[in-house]
């Protein structure tokens, strides 16, 4: 079965609001199987619009990846994101 990739691009707005949000989606990433390749490194931006925070999370499967997006505990953490940053989120089935 393919793994999957989480790939954001976000411009934070609120640091503190948005430090909980990373603090508790870290959490329920985890739970489901996701671990970290990326968090905020150095970045080129090559084309597109520019967002300065990038995160590539992989899962097992696209469907862990799609669970873990709307589980309860994924969702409360959003609370914290939205009003906070400017995000573009993308789940990304990998190639076997």
């Amino acid at each position: 079965m393919p793994k999957a990739l989480w790939i954001a691009h976000v411009t934070v707005t609120d640091e503190a609001a948005y430090g909980e949000y990373a603090k508790r989606a870290t959490v329920a990433i985890t739970s489901h199987g996701g671990e970290f390749l990326a968090r905020g490194g150095r970045y080129e931006i090559l084309e597109g619009q520019e967002r300065p925070r990038n995160v590539v999370a992989r899962f097992p499967s696209m469907q862990a990846a799609h669970d873990c997006y709307y589980s309860d505990a994924y969702q409360e953490a959003l609370g914290f994101a939205k009003g906070a940053s400017e995000r573009d989120l993308m789940l990304l089935e990998e190639s076997e």
